[in-house]
């Protein structure tokens, strides 16, 4: 892995700001975690009561839901993950470098994603 470019390379001011972002996407993920959570536990008391909701013309199986809830919950503790690397290429004094080819990451792209661990090109080839 290339060398990863200093934390000093963007302004403090800058660093402050996203820092501030991702303290504040940390706490909406692990809501929306809490949230999922209590979903699932719900829908599962709810099937447990319910009869056959396979068949329900009204709307969504229990299942569906829980389906979707559990996709929500695996996206929010992804989401937080990536929220906390970030935080942590913070404090180690790494973040704004690609984490694959080392090049700085361009500030609108942390703008827009300051939990982005790569440049655009690896984003593209990682997927990310």
């Amino acid at each position: 892995m290339a060398a990863l470019m200093e934390l000093a390379a963007i302004d403090a001011g800058t660093i402050e700001t996203l820092r501030l972002r991702l303290c504040d996407e940390r706490v909406a993920a692990t809501e929306a975690i809490e949230s999922s959570k209590r979903v699932m536990a719900n829908l599962l008391d709810a099937r447990r009561d319910a009869a056959d909701d396979e068949h329900d013309p009204e709307g969504p199986t229990v299942g569906v839901q829980y389906a979707e809830s559990s996709a929500l919950l695996q996206n929010s503790r992804h989401h937080l993950d990536q929220v906390n690397a970030a935080l942590g290429r913070m404090t180690s004094g790494t973040y704004g470098g690609c984490e694959l080819c080392g090049t700085e990451i361009p500030l609108a792209r942390l703008e827009a994603r300051p939990f982005a661990a790569h440049c655009v090109r690896c984003a593209q080839v990682v997927g990310a």
